[in-house]
């Protein structure tokens, strides 16, 4: 009968588990403070739809915050004795900054517009209807958003190509989609509920489950769509 092979220290489950504590923690801390200064200039900002343009200039940190964290969440070390996501998300961030930025900015501009039409909904003159179909237009966008941001920061496309697969994508993967819209109504919920701090302070918890519900769209596209 064999002896039991030793679990060398780092691998066994609760070793594993504390990597990934450390690892979320350290990348929410990074995350915080990439995006500290519009986040700072967001919660400044009063509740009035005046101030709706100001509040997209104030989340234009975010984008590549969001996607270094991806970044590093992705490429997280599981050996407790060999742990760096501070560099892995540095790194991250160098990579995606601008990709990002090419896509976060349409997006947060596109949503503006819409959330701006909402807010003067009766100034306008247009049916009720409009208003369902402008909603559902703007979750669209945002689930669109959802994937874009996980292909352009764990891929190196041309934003154009990273933005139609986040479109092939949104029908192609059905569960990945609805992962990520129930984390956009969970942020939703939190920040009506309790108070708008809180989704920001969980963004590193809400986006290892989004990279864990687009596992799929991760694979698909590796084995597809990369040399």
């Amino acid at each position: 009968m064999s002896a039991p092979q030793a679990v060398a220290f780092g691998d066994g489950p609760l070793s594993r588990a504390a990597a990934l504590i450390h690892t979320v923690v350290t990348v929410e801390a990074l995350l915080l403070l990439a995006a500290s200064p519009g986040l700072a200039g967001l919660f400044l900002l009063g509740a009035a739809p005046s101030n709706l343009p100001l509040a997209a200039v104030c989340l234009l940190p975010l984008g590549p915050a969001l996607s270094a964290a991806l970044y590093a969440l992705h490429h997280r070390g599981r050996d407790l004795t060999d742990l760096h996501p501070a560099r892995t998300y540095g790194r991250g961030w160098r990579l995606n900054a601008l990709p990002a930025l090419k896509l976060w900015t349409p997006l947060l501009a596109w949503l503006t517009v819409i959330a701006f039409t909402l807010t003067h909904f009766s100034a306008t003159g247009l049916p009720g209807w409009w208003a369902v179909l402008l909603t559902a237009i703007g979750a669209g966008s945002l689930l669109w958003g959802a994937h874009a941001l996980v292909l352009t920061s764990l891929f190196a496309f041309r934003a154009r190509d990273t933005a139609r697969l986040a479109a092939y994508f949104l029908l192609r993967h059905g569960r990945a989609t609805l992962a990520a819209a129930s984390l956009l109504v969970l942020a939703a919920g939190l920040t009506v509920l309790l108070t708008e701090a809180l989704p920001a302070l969980l963004a590193a918890p809400l986006l290892y489950s989004l990279l864990h519900g687009c596992r799929p769209v991760i694979a698909e596209t590796q084995e597809d769509f990369t040399a």
